[in-house]
């Protein structure tokens, strides 16, 4: 009978008296103590870790989605395509952890629902400062955190800057593509309205790849990124359909339709409409 492995025979760290863990460095005491049930619900936990997990991967996507907007101001893109990649990425991760959510069925979220109180995903600040970095920007939004000055102080500083899409648009101007002063010029904190001269820059791009190869995967990367954000929505309004039907959401909201009037809004709109045209 052999002995059992030992992975210290081969160098491996054991003894950590004093010094930095895995569970250390990870602050994994903290994260692991913050699911706290509202009910006895065998299905809340899964609820709540759904939800925490989803914001952690929400704040790397903010993360990146800021460093890539910085990049391309710079007239890095190459730094930005790894960035956006990376975003699409992380929609990705958010698109299946929708899977494990609709495991719940009505029965089992019916429960603990009540518990929710008025607490809902669509308040979610993260979720908010993600669609007003992209470009999709409406100061109503950020009325549900009227309760909480430091959120309405991140969000509002959001809408001072320009959104990824105006610095994409600004870097296609700066490599001489006719881009109206009006929208160079534009109030950064007021939603983009689609315009016609921006549209055809970006086709110009579109019809001569080759010559513009940056700008085209540029554009790329932007509809790769909200391609996936789109994908995060449909499934969204597909899980709340399918475990709550058409119930009104616990902050209000409509529910099921809300949900969907969320999925006509575009964040590139020139992007997605060159197509027909080409």
């Amino acid at each position: 009978m052999t002995d059992p492995y030992d992975p210290a025979s081969e160098g491996a760290e054991t003894a950590f008296e004093g010094r930095m863990s895995y569970t250390d460095y990870l602050a994994l005491d903290r994260i692991l103590d913050a699911q706290h049930p509202r009910s006895d619900a065998h299905d809340e936990m899964l609820f709540i870790i759904q939800h925490q997990t989803s914001e952690l991967w929400m704040r790397l996507a903010l993360h990146e989605l800021d460093a890539a907007r910085r990049a391309i101001a710079a007239g890095e893109l190459r730094p930005a395509f790894k960035m956006l990649a990376r975003v699409a990425r992380i929609f990705e991760q958010l698109n299946n952890a929708w899977d494990v959510l609709r495991t719940m069925t009505p029965s089992e979220y019916t429960r603990f629902r009540d518990d929710l109180g008025q607490s809902s995903g669509f308040q979610s600040w993260q979720y908010r400062l993600i669609e007003f970095t992209a470009g999709n920007r409406n100061s109503a939004m950020i009325r549900p955190h009227a309760h909480r000055p430091d959120l309405v102080a991140a969000l509002e500083a959001e809408l001072t800057h320009p959104s990824l899409y105006d610095v994409a648009l600004r870097h296609l101007a700066a490599e001489g593509f006719a881009i109206p002063q009006a929208v160079l010029a534009r109030d950064v904190s007021a939603p983009w309205q689609p315009n016609d001269d921006v549209r055809a820059a970006w086709t110009q791009v579109y019809r001569a790849p080759e010559r513009y190869w940056e700008l085209y995967e540029l554009a790329e990367k932007l509809v790769d990124f909200e391609d996936y954000f789109r994908r995060w929505r449909f499934n969204h309004v597909t899980t709340v359909e399918r475990v709550i039907g058409f119930k009104r959401g616990t902050g209000g909201t409509s529910g099921v339709g809300y949900l969907r009037r969320m999925l006509e809004v575009e964040l590139f709109p020139e992007l997605w409409h060159l197509r027909t045209g080409l």
